[in-house]
């Protein structure tokens, strides 16, 4: 049989649950060609790990070929403003653009930013879990766990209230770019929100340009470095959308999917609702055992050679982050949730120049709600099997629907 005769990443029954599926790839090898996709599968913590932060590696690769000296052809024409969106954000960038890009968006997203918002992440999620409570329940997904990251992303770039309706939907729509083989409908809506949302963001900038306020458009503009170096629009534009698809997109279906971990696991959730000290640890742990971005890729810049395989220039690596976050080799009984484990070496953010810059912000907002819901909610629980989306690299639930009895 061969190694991915279980890896199938368009069968619900796979997309359900991947992690048998990748415990056979993890042991028939270290690397394994995947056809369909046109990928290198890397399934073990440690050559995932060393691969994030191999700089032979890239996310790109147009810093340096062009895509026909890179074997790939070209983008669809039509598909331009994704692109143009997409490729100008520090996660599709490599140093030296990737490095300047960091350094002044570091400058305006700052530790001191992240902190400052902590009491608004906290009150928003006790109003949303009041609202669930007075309710009798609802869908976890719609009334708490979409809309808390996405008001913090909001309210940190400084986009009104009024203007808070579709951001969600364009994420969505974006994001769905970003799954193997997407369809032309998925690409054709992703260019429609990036158009959309790129004019609305131009918009707001110019707004900020002239009128300044404490928010992190109004950061971005003005940061700059000791040469002047400053962002362009477009930048600005693509990390404003960069912050808000990985800032809310990991942090919703980690809620969800932590949660629905949780009730399938009720030894666990009553030891968490007996303790609520144990909220940092389950946070990670819950990131852990079921990992809301599940792969993530690298274009092979400079050949290497894993376990004896060498794999060309031009190849795509897919390193699969679930895989790696239920590897024996790191995790003590690794397909067991344990919010009392200590020593979790969990990959969820990536690693490396790439590591996720919001890491911080999404921890507050994922302590924020399972606190919340634990104080206010003790007696939450599923009314029914929840429908999982049918993608595969964005790991989510299409709802959970609970009570509060």
């Amino acid at each position: 049989m061969a190694a991915f005769d279980t890896f199938d990443p368009w069968d619900p029954a796979f997309v359900a649950d991947p992690y048998p599926a990748y415990a056979e790839l993890r042991a028939r090898g270290r690397v394994h060609y995947y056809e369909p996709s046109d990928q290198w599968l890397v399934p073990h913590h440690a050559d995932v790990s060393a691969l994030l932060r191999d700089r032979r590696l890239g996310r790109t690769y147009q810093h340096r070929f062009t895509h026909e000296d890179f074997g790939r052809t070209a983008p669809r024409p039509e598909h331009e403003p994704f692109h143009t969106l997409n490729d100008h954000g520090m996660l599709d960038l490599e140093p030296p653009d990737h490095t300047r890009i960091r350094r002044l968006v570091s400058k305006a997203f700052t530790p001191r930013t992240v902190e400052r918002l902590k009491p608004y992440v906290e009150r928003l999620a006790g109003e949303l879990v009041d609202r669930l409570v007075a309710a009798g329940g609802g869908d976890l997904l719609a009334d708490v766990a979409e809309p808390l990251p996405v008001a913090v992303i909001a309210e940190m770039l400084g986009v009104p209230e009024s203007d808070r309706a579709p951001l969600r939907p364009w994420s969505a729509d974006i994001c769905g770019m970003y799954e193997l083989n997407p369809s032309q409908e998925t690409a054709a809506k992703a260019v429609r929100a990036s158009v959309e949302f790129s004019e609305y963001l131009r918009e707001l900038i110019a707004q900020r340009r002239k009128s300044p306020g404490d928010d992190l458009i109004s950061g971005l503009i003005a940061a700059h470095d000791e040469d002047d170096d400053r962002l362009t629009e477009q930048e600005m534009i693509s990390t404003c959308v960069l912050l808000l698809n990985a800032g809310h997109e990991a942090t919703v279906n980690a809620t969800v999917n932590g949660w629905w971990a949780l009730f399938r696991n009720p030894g666990q959730l009553a030891a968490l609702r007996a303790d609520h000290s144990l909220v940092p640890s389950a946070v990670e742990e819950l990131m852990r055992y079921d990992t809301p971005l599940q792969l993530f890729e690298r274009w092979v810049l400079d050949e290497v050679e894993i376990d004896g395989t060498v794999i060309p220039r031009g190849a795509e690596l897919a390193l699969l982050f679930g895989s790696a976050n239920h590897d024996p080799a790191v995790s003590a009984a690794p397909d067991r949730l344990d919010l009392t484990r200590r020593d979790n070496p969990h990959i969820s953010f990536s690693a490396g120049i790439h590591y996720c810059i919001g890491a911080p912000l999404a921890r507050i907002e994922l302590a924020a709600s399972m606190s919340s819901l634990l104080e206010k909610a003790p007696t939450l629980r599923p009314t029914a099997e929840p429908e999982r989306k049918p993608n595969f690299v964005i790991r989510g639930l299409a709802g959970l629907p609970v009570e509060v009895v």
